[in-house]
C-alpha cells in the first residue's frame, strides 16, 4: 500500500440520490435502501510519480444494494479521453486504491467494491461554484449532473447548509446542495432533487491533505 508517490488536488462533486444531508456522511443507511450516485473530480493540480494529471477530469459512477460498508458495490471509472495513456494508467492505478494507505479513500473504495467495469473514455464539460452551490459536469454519451442550492421550501429562496469532518476520509467541508444525474453507462439510474457534496480537496497515498 501507498507505494508510489501521487497528489491530487482540486474540485469534487459527490452526487447520489440521497435526501440533502446524505446519510453516508453519519454512519447511517442510504434514504432508499441503496445507494446510487458518481464522484467526479477536476484536477487542478496533480501527479502520479513523474507523471503530471494537471488540468484531467475523471467520474466514477456506483451502485450499492445497502449501506456502503456492507460492499457488494459496483462501480464504473469514467476518465478523461484527453488523458494519454501514461496518465490513463496514473488515474487506474490511482483509483484502484492499491496506491493508498489503510483506511482512506481509495483503499476504503477496493474493499466494498465487488465488481469493477470496464472504465469509459469520454470528452469532459465541468463547471464548478463551491461557494454558490452550482455545478454542471458532462461526461459526453455516459454521465450527467446537475447541481444548484437547496431551496427554501416556503419562499424558495436558496439555502445554504455545510457539512464539517475533521476526521473525513474524502474532505474536511463541504457545501451541500441539490442535485440531478442521469447515468446511461454500464450504471443506469436517474435521480432528481437530491444529495450534492461540492468541496475542494487534496488527497494524497495518506488521505486528505489537511
Amino acid at each position: 500500500m501507498a507505494s508510489a508517490d501521487w497528489r491530487l488536488e482540486g474540485e469534487w462533486l459527490k452526487n447520489c440520490n440521497c435526501a440533502f444531508g446524505c446519510p453516508c456522511d453519519f454512519n447511517a443507511r442510504p434514504t432508499n435502501g441503496e445507494c446510487e450516485g458518481l464522484v467526479a473530480m477536476r484536477i487542478t493540480k496533480g501527479h502520479f510519480n513523474d507523471i503530471r494529471l494537471d488540468g484531467l477530469h475523471f467520474a466514477v459512477t456506483v451502485h450499492f444494494p445497502g449501506p456502503l460498508h456492507e460492499g457488494n458495490g459496483q462501480a464504473q471509472p469514467i476518465l478523461d479521453e484527453r488523458a494519454s495513456p501514461e496518465q490513463r494508467e496514473a488515474l487506474g492505478a490511482i483509483l484502484s486504491g492499491e496506491n493508498s494507505a489503510e483506511g482512506t479513500l481509495f483503499h476504503i473504495f477496493s474493499l466494498i467494491v465487488t465488481r469493477m467495469h470496464d472504465p469509459v473514455f469520454a470528452p469532459f464539460e465541468f463547471s464548478f461554484d463551491k461557494e454558490g452551490r452550482t455545478a454542471r459536469m458532462i461526461a459526453r454519451g455516459v454521465l450527467e449532473t446537475e447541481v444548484e442550492p437547496i431551496k427554501n421550501p416556503v419562499t424558495g429562496e436558496p439555502h445554504r447548509a455545510q457539512i464539517v469532518m475533521p476526521e473525513g476520509f474524502e474532505h474536511r467541508m463541504a457545501e451541500i446542495a441539490s442535485s440531478n444525474i442521469r447515468s446511461m453507462g454500464a450504471i443506469k439510474f436517474q435521480t432528481s432533487g437530491a444529495h450534492s457534496s461540492l468541496a475542494h480537496v487534496v488527497q494524497t497515498p495518506q488521505g486528505v491533505a489537511a
